[in-house]
């Protein structure tokens, strides 16, 4: 499977949300739900657990993608993803990067490259 990078560096192709829809595996949807309702403080569904990917060009998003605004921005600057702005790495990445030091190493190396 080819790594699919979302707009904040977090490996979409190594998410709970995307690997249980690649699957269609209901148990996983449920697990991934309660997890992220803790983790989160939130109340995720087992039916919000739906994702191709926050790119464009899928048919099926995470419930929180839509309200995203890494997500918003990198669809309105028509960026790869962020390491590919201007403007790398602006204040809406700070959080994600605390929560995911993953995602912000892989941006560093993809803007390494570039």
């Amino acid at each position: 499977m080819e790594e699919m990078i979302a707009y904040c560096g977090i490996r979409c192709t190594e998410c709970p949300a995307y690997l249980a829809t690649r699957n269609d595996d209901d148990e996983e949807r449920k697990r991934v739900a309660e997890m992220w309702s803790k983790q989160f403080g939130g109340d995720i569904r087992p039916e919000d657990i739906v994702c191709d990917g926050c790119l464009p060009g899928h048919t099926q998003y995470f419930s929180y993608c839509f309200k995203c605004e890494i997500r918003a921005c990198g669809l309105a600057r028509g960026v790869v993803n962020c390491a590919h702005c201007d403007n790398y790495a602006c204040d809406k990445l700070t959080l994600t990067f605390e929560m995911v030091p993953e995602a912000k190493g892989k941006l560093d190396e993809i803007r390494a490259g570039l």
